[in-house]
């Protein structure tokens, strides 16, 4: 399906399948993501689309979420597997590659770690995490401090939403995801030694 008519038909599907507030989010995602994409030199279209697709199935039951990763054989960490919200990510890139013929590798890694983000992010997952945290409607502690960030430095705007996610995941007592520790302890090496240069 050519680039265009995925957008429209995506747009046209969650406006229908989404509760109002989430399919506000999913605009919001996309006008960020398309606005850090420019300011950082990523493939602006290829950011407008994982924006589209990144919450395809996130108010799916966790039911049919479980069933999807399993019918599909999906590739993805088993501690996934006792928090399905997390599969959303997953299965809607599946959804992205089977049913709107999506192949490009960064696209779908945007949207299959759009949640937890991962170690070796590459600039448009990066952007995807980001404009996913920060997005206007977005309202928590810290989100305005991670919107400056995201002003002047990608990575560190990256670091400080993963940092977020984790202490939110701490402070309810959820069980901490692996793949978001060592994407955040990552990160943080990076930004640290990009400041030191900088000295």
């Amino acid at each position: 399906m050519e680039r265009g008519n995925v957008i429209h038909h995506l747009r046209q599907r969650l406006a229908e399948s989404l509760t109002p507030a989430r399919y506000k989010h999913v605009l919001g995602v996309v006008e960020t993501s398309v606005a850090l994409a420019r300011r950082f030199g990523a493939p602006v279209l290829d950011a407008e689309l994982a924006a589209w697709l990144h919450d395809l199935a996130r108010e799916w039951p966790q039911d049919r979420l479980l069933a999807h990763a399993r019918d599909r054989k999906l590739d993805v960490p088993a501690a996934w597997l006792e928090a399905p919200i997390l599969l959303h990510g997953p299965v809607a890139a599946d959804v992205a590659r089977v049913e709107y013929g999506v192949e490009d590798a960064d696209v779908l890694n945007a949207v299959y770690y759009h949640t937890t983000g991962r170690p070796g992010m590459g600039e448009l997952e990066m952007v995807l995490f980001v404009a996913d945290a920060i997005e206007p409607s977005r309202d928590y502690p810290g989100v305005d401090d991670i919107r400056l960030l995201a002003e002047k430095d990608l990575k560190a705007a990256a670091l400080a939403s993963l940092e977020s996610t984790l202490r939110y995941a701490l402070d309810r007592g959820f069980a901490i995801d692996l793949t978001t520790v060592n994407a955040r302890n990552e990160l943080l090496n990076e930004v640290r030694r990009k400041a030191r240069h900088s000295l």
